[in-house]
């Protein structure tokens, strides 16, 4: 089976699919190792086209295929896309448009909460695809002839799905529901983590005020470590570190040797010295400079009737409109409506709010009512 592996055969291959309306995508990638996702194979197929692209070969220069990918008038499909597109800003600096996820269609049109790549080509194409190459080292050569059967077949299975699954999103006039997905998919600040944001992704329910600045500078200092070393961020230092070294506030190297998380000798080290200044811009952050963050008191819980009626409701409507739940509300979600009625999540914004949202807030204000009716929940109107 051959991988594209020289410019010249990349060149023609992405010419031959430059006049098609749509093109399937997917990737095979490695990051145990890496702050970065190291790119180990692209399959691509369209109508009458299939191949596979080694990013690793010798001198290969990908701008044809980016530039394809970054074609207006060639709607890229994926599966379960976020990690496919991470990789893809990263070479790119912006995100393949138009999108098409079938996972989220699939969602859309009834086939469950976050399917599977397998599952949904089994009921679309009665296609039973081999998963015994799913987690072999992508990034080894010579890739096997089960490797790459494996890995196209993501892609040629795709190509069949994709007009099915527009078909019946055209059926259902459901296309502005996943077009609205689409748009959040597409925010490039998914894919990048601004280091001076890196403290969101820390748990900092009960920190203290005079922890909270040091942690700010520590998360912000790793990330960029991670970045620059290309590693993940808990090989330059995990969670429990940073926090306790928060805690610490150390003055100086030998304050921070006294850290259990510290490896023996780093603060003595450029790295070590580059952590500890970070703790002192932290310290000198202003406290109205601060990120609010939860003081950690507990919410109040949502009352329960009011929980239990509108999951009750969200169950009804999914089965009616043949949606996925997942995709309208979450468990969260669901409690956050029962507290409020603005409360700032999906279900009460654009397509979601039509289906869901406003009979949820009916339901609330006993404009609505559950009624069982031949042993199925039926909505009636209150007078």
């Amino acid at each position: 089976m051959e991988v594209i592996t020289n410019n010249k055969d990349l060149s023609d291959f992405c010419q031959a699919l430059s006049d098609k309306p749509f093109i399937a995508v997917d990737t095979e990638f490695m990051r145990e190792k890496t702050y970065w996702p190291i790119l180990c194979l692209v399959q691509v197929a369209a109508d009458g086209v299939e191949g596979m692209i080694d990013p690793l070969a010798d001198n290969i220069n990908l701008d044809p295929l980016l530039d394809l990918l970054a074609n207006p008038d060639i709607v890229k499909v994926f599966h379960a896309a976020r990690q496919d597109l991470e990789i893809f800003h990263k070479l790119m600096g912006k995100v393949p448009a138009p999108l098409f996820d079938s996972q989220i269609a699939a969602m859309a049109c009834g086939f469950g909460d976050q399917i599977g790549y397998e599952s949904l080509m089994r009921q679309l194409l009665n296609a039973n695809i081999d998963k015994g190459s799913r987690f072999t080292d992508w990034s080894r050569r010579p890739l096997s002839d089960a490797q790459l059967t494996y890995a196209l077949s993501d892609v040629t299975h795709l190509r069949e799905a994709y007009p099915l699954l527009r078909d019946r999103l055209d059926k259902e006039n459901r296309n502005h529901w996943v077009e609205e997905e689409m748009m959040i998919l597409a925010d490039p600040e998914i894919y990048f983590v601004e280091p001076t944001r890196a403290w969101k992704r820390l748990k900092l329910r009960n920190t203290r005020p005079q922890e909270l600045g040091p942690l700010v500078k520590l998360a912000e200092w790793r990330e960029r470590e991670a970045q620059k070393r290309d590693i993940p961020r808990n090989r330059v230092i995990k969670d429990d570190g940073l926090f306790e070294v928060a805690r610490m506030r150390p003055k100086d190297a030998k304050a921070m040797s006294q850290a259990r998380s510290i490896p023996k000798g780093f603060e003595r080290s450029e790295t070590g010295q580059s952590m500890l200044v970070a703790v002192h811009e932290g310290m000198a952050i202003p406290k109205k400079e601060l990120p609010q963050i939860d003081s950690g008191k507990k919410q109040l819980p949502p009352p329960p009737d009011v929980l239990d009626l509108l999951r009750v409701l969200l169950k009804t409507q999914c089965e009616t409109y043949d949606v996925a739940p997942k995709l309208i509300a979450n468990a969260a979600d669901i409690e956050a409506l029962a507290r409020s009625d603005n409360a700032p999540i999906p279900a009460l914004k654009g397509w979601r709010r039509e289906i869901f949202g406003e009979m949820a807030l009916k339901l609330k204000h006993g404009e609505v009512a559950l009624k069982l009716q031949n042993n199925r929940v039926k909505i009636i109107e209150e007078s």
